[in-house]
């Protein structure tokens, strides 16, 4: 099984999120929680659309993930785009944040 996060849509700003441990949101993929099995993704899921009845989140879905030297990244360019920001120069966007 691919390792997993969850990603959504914050309700309000539309920008981007990811579900941490604890259940709330985070801007930053590096805090989101990584499934590794099928039992831990079916959890993440079902705490993503319960955040998404209250309305918290809009159209919480997995994306797949790798882990490398201990950094969490997107295998899809799209999601690696919405991760980090548009492909621009390093000083500017999400990643001239550290995001």
């Amino acid at each position: 099984m691919a390792l997993q996060v969850v990603t959504a849509n914050r309700i309000g700003d539309g920008t981007v999120v990811y579900l941490t441990r604890g259940g709330g949101w985070s801007e930053r993929i590096a805090d989101g929680q990584v499934s590794r099995s099928d039992e831990e993704r079916d959890a993440l899921m079902a705490v993503a659309r319960a955040k998404a009845e209250i309305p918290e989140v809009v159209e919480p879905y997995l994306i797949d993930v790798v882990e490398e030297a201990g950094v969490v990244r997107p295998v899809r360019y799209r999601e690696e785009i919405r991760a980090q920001g548009p492909p621009v120069h390093p000083a500017f966007g999400q990643q001239a944040a550290g995001g």
